[in-house]
């Protein structure tokens, strides 16, 4: 059987049994649309959890973002799962307790304010929007590879398969859809790490392999691997960063606009109680903890199998001939994501660092340039092939990786839904619609945010993990300093919070499309993306913990010189965080 029929067969199977559970699961209501009707069990939801939020970026991209960087990059694995911690301990139980459908629901109410919580429909939308981008070009690269299609049919064919699981089922059918997506991502993800470490190290515990000897050179894994990758003019893998106030705000901005995220809340709104919320949260984070332990590892021996694929002997004295390569690099050549130029006529594939630090030296070898360009993106789903593992492996994989990016992408077009039908029109627009109105108007809103995302998927600003560490920076910058006053201050007022938001939000966002090059400034030469520009040396991605302070700041600074929120308000404030009566009887 070809590896095209066997990658078919898993994709094709696990899209049926998503399509599937969403006709059994379909959304009779608003509250089952929402909220999954209130009734799922901790474990299920916690499982739910772990898929929602190990996207795209988390399957796909950072295991390459780490084998690209090394320790450099370790800010993307901290920084997200830090944020978890963040999330499950200071906002979502208080969060369940307060007993609504949306996080821009919770603000409008804390803060006694509709503009309040239109303030937050913008936020959670630039916010979701930004992030859903990054999945659906994750999709795209996995489709692309796998089911030998283009990056846009594979974004099209993506697209239609969560429009009729999410649309139709709403979080009711997205719940026991991404439970069953964590199966399929979690086996997906480790089966190949199992074989590629006991392939390197002889060790079938990948976090362990990562510690342990390489088989062929006798040399601890990273050691080998440090050693062949700065004979190519690269960092060193286990190097320290220099730029410490930049990797600090990064892995903030991470840590604190994952716990902003909404679409990873409104998940603590679908069990039955607010001690369920702090169960689903452990049982999440075991979850999650399978796959952010792996990551590292797979990231290592990933870049140490490019490596040594490109130079066998393990040294750079003797690249292969391009007419040699294997059979993965062909595969992924004609995806467009690997491209090779022969820049000095040799026949044999250079890769190394090009850059003028390096340059001498390369001449020196008879090289041109850096022939092998290699998309970040691809390296977890082809480290079975670069392995040479069981086709049916492959196929694995590649069902893992739509898993990964479908079930979060479903997650986040559940929120703009939301924050569409239920805060905008229900909220703001038409008061009095009905219950069945409001679901169709959620229905065709989640119909028109897939149309949008797949559009901008096609063309996403960066790989996918870049791009959702902008969407972290926004909702680091924007929702998450208003969610944490209105849990813990009883001070700040409506006219602070809102201040606040459009502040950290308008900041956040002028700063990166000016440094990202996206935004033409007279008189600036258009500034890019290039350290020397930046202020300070604070990255784009690491603007959004600058974007939060300046939130807190503003809403607290406007809050203590305007009026007190009312008395209703600051005893909400206290009825959410301390329950009344010794046996907590306030959990609705």
């Amino acid at each position: 059987m070809s590896q095209f029929a066997v990658n078919l067969i898993f994709v094709g199977g696990s899209f049926l049994l998503y399509i599937l559970i969403a006709i059994w699961a379909k959304a009779g209501s608003t509250k089952d649309f929402y909220v999954a009707g209130g009734g799922v069990h901790p474990i299920t939801n916690g499982m739910a959890i772990g898929a929602d939020w190990m996207s795209a970026a988390s399957f796909i991209s950072m295991a390459g973002l780490i084998a690209a960087g090394g320790y450099a990059n370790s800010t993307f694995l901290m920084g997200w799962t830090g944020g978890y911690v963040l999330l499950a301990m200071l906002l979502a139980p208080y969060l369940r307790k307060f007993g609504k459908f949306t996080v821009p629901e919770f603000i409008g109410d804390r803060f006694y304010s509709k503009s309040a919580r239109l303030v937050a429909v913008v936020c959670l939308i630039v916010a979701s929007v930004t992030y859903v981008i990054g999945q659906m070009a994750g999709a795209g690269v996995a489709f692309s590879r796998f089911l030998e299609v283009d990056a846009t049919m594979g974004l099209i064919i993506a697209a239609i398969v969560v429009f009729v699981y999410a649309v139709l089922g709403g979080m009711k059918g997205i719940t026991y859809t991404q439970v069953a997506q964590y199966c399929v991502l979690i086996i997906a993800y480790t089966i190949p790490a199992v074989f590629i470490s006991l392939q390197l190290t002889g060790n079938p515990v990948p976090p362990l392999g990562l510690f342990s000897t390489h088989a062929d050179s006798g040399l601890p894994l990273l050691e080998k691997l440090n050693q062949i990758i700065t004979d190519l003019g690269f960092n060193s893998y286990t190097d320290d960063v220099d730029n410490k106030l930049n990797m600090v705000l990064f892995t903030l901005s991470l840590m604190i606009g994952t716990a902003g995220l909404p679409h990873v809340i409104i998940r603590f709104f679908t069990v039955p109680k607010v001690a369920d919320a702090r169960w689903s949260a452990g049982w999440a984070l075991v979850f999650i903890a399978l796959l952010y332990l792996t990551a590292p590892a797979v990231a290592s021996m990933a870049r140490l199998n490019l490596m040594t694929t490109i130079y066998p002997d393990g040294t750079a004295a003797a690249p292969i001939e391009y007419d040699e390569r294997p059979s993965w690099v062909r595969e992924w050549e004609v995806t467009g994501l690997i491209q090779y130029e022969d820049k000095n006529n040799d026949g044999r594939i250079q890769l190394y660092n090009d850059t003028d630090a390096f340059k001498a030296e390369a001449e020196s070898r008879g090289w041109n340039g850096n022939e092998l360009v290699v998309n970040r993106d691809i390296l977890v789903l082809a480290n079975p092939e670069i392995a040479n593992l069981p086709s049916w492996v492959i196929g694995l994989i590649a069902a893992g990786g739509l898993a990964a990016a479908l079930s979060t992408a479903a997650g986040l077009l559940l929120a703009i839904s939301s924050a569409i039908s239920h805060d905008l029109i229900k909220g703001a627009i038409n008061p009095n619609i009905t219950d069945k109105g409001e679901l169709l108007a959620a229905r065709i809103s989640m119909a028109v945010a897939i149309v949008v995302a797949t559009y901008l998927g096609a063309n996403p600003p960066g790989f996918a993990a870049q791009v959702v560490a902008l969407a972290f920076g926004i909702a680091a910058a924007s929702l998450f300093p208003a969610l944490m006053m209105g849990i813990f201050s009883k001070r700040v007022n409506n006219t602070g919070a809102i201040s606040g938001m459009l502040a950290g939000l308008t900041f956040t966002l002028v700063y990166i499309f000016v440094y990202k090059g996206w935004l033409f400034i007279p008189g600036t030469n258009n500034l890019e993306d290039i350290p020397a520009n930046w202020i300070l040396g604070i990255s784009p991605l690491s603007i959004g913990a600058v974007g939060a302070l300046i939130n807190f700041a503003i809403a607290f600074g406007i809050s203590s010189v305007t009026e007190q929120p009312p008395k209703e308000i600051q005893e909400l404030v206290e009825s959410v965080r301390y329950p009344r009566g010794a046996s907590g009887a306030v959990d609705h």
